[in-house]
């Protein structure tokens, strides 16, 4: 199994557990950077998608529909959408590393 199905493979296993249902896909730009995220995970380099999703959830009252994975200028990044419970989108950028809310941007009704 190449590196980057391996990666895809381990942050479904974590997102079928976590939110069912949700989307889960890994962007990176080239093969390296799918070793490196998969090395990350499997060293505990990067914080498990459901300790992420838990306090995102938390903290933001929504259901997560989506969940990105991607490695940006030497950080690990989950991008995370989720539905509020007002009907407003939040897509947040969150540090995989340390759970940090990196970035939020909200989309009206």
């Amino acid at each position: 199994m190449s590196p980057s199905r391996r990666l895809l493979a381990l942050l479904s296993v974590a997102s079928a557990v976590a939110i069912p249902g949700a989307m889960l896909h890994a962007r990176e730009p080239g093969h390296d950077d799918h070793e490196l995220a998969r090395q990350a995970l499997e060293r505990g380099q990067v914080l498990p998608l459901r300790t992420v999703l838990e306090r995102v959830e938390r903290e933001y009252q929504g259901q997560v529909l989506k969940v990105e994975f991607e490695h940006d200028d030497g950080h690990f990044i989950y991008e995370i959408r989720l539905l509020q419970r007002d009907d407003r989108m939040v897509k947040l950028k969150v540090d995989a590393v340390d759970g940090r809310v990196l970035q939020v941007k909200r989309k009206e009704h």
